[in-house]
């Protein structure tokens, strides 16, 4: 495991975003492991920045994203599928038929994560998978559990959880109650993993998540086990490892 300590979130964002456009130039049909919420935004923009001076060329990589809330479509402006065309996809020239969202839409659980599946490994796995932190511990939606599960399924989102999202709806109410997640052995099948956390509510997590006990209570633990992690963190979350 290598740990980038950075000064703050600007620093951070264009940290990771020099990891990825390596690993886009060095194999350019790369699969990218993506994800949402408030930390990758700014790597997102550095990448976008960097296209467009024409520093790096999508045009040959894939992605598959770590997760989508259940119930909602596409088009809704609180979809993770939403989320990375608005952030990402609609700035760059990664093509739209090769990015990859479990299919909130789906109401059979099993056939919608079984497809998701199917869709990882016809592609060959993933090479960089970019993963945040929750302040729980939780990687993509894999929530606090007794046991790791390996494959992708649906998960009833924690009240802890439902309420860091609420920011993002109307009222608490609006907050799905369930979603669709890549699982912790998709996860840890990627070939490199690149996590991020800021600010410091992610230090209590990150601190367990790096030297504590290896436990699906704390799921970014397991980690600690892939021979390719990155972690790239600035002071705030860091605030309690030394």
């Amino acid at each position: 495991m290598i740990l980038y300590r950075v000064a703050n979130f600007k620093e951070l964002s264009r940290k990771a975003a020099n990891l990825i456009s390596a690993q886009v130039i060095l194999k350019p049909d790369s699969v990218l492991g993506l994800a949402t919420g408030s930390t990758p935004v700014g790597t997102y923009q550095q990448l976008v920045e960097w296209y467009r001076k024409g520093d790096i060329d999508f045009s040959q990589a894939s992605s598959v994203n770590l997760d989508e809330y259940c119930g909602l479509s596409p088009e809704h402006d609180q979809s993770y599928r939403y989320f990375m065309n608005t952030n990402f996809f609609d700035h760059i020239n990664l093509p739209k038929e090769r990015t990859f969202v479990p299919d909130g839409t789906n109401p059979n659980p099993e056939e919608a994560c079984r497809a998701y599946d199917e869709i990882i490994r016809s592609m060959g796995g993933i090479d960089l998978q970019l993963l945040g932190i929750g302040g729980n511990g939780h990687i993509g939606f894999n929530e606090p559990c007794d046991t790791y599960i390996r494959d992708t399924h649906q998960v009833t989102l924690t009240e802890e959880t439902r309420e860091a999202n609420a920011r993002f709806f109307s009222s608490l109410d609006e907050v799905p109650t369930h979603a669709y997640t890549m699982g912790i052995g998709s996860i840890m099948s990627a070939k490199k993993i690149l996590l991020l956390a800021s600010g410091s509510a992610k230090a209590q997590a990150l601190h367990d998540s790096l030297y504590g006990p290896i436990t699906p209570q704390v799921p970014a633990s397991i980690l600690q086990l892939h021979p390719d992690v990155i972690v790239v963190a600035d002071e705030d979350a860091l605030a309690l490892c030394h």
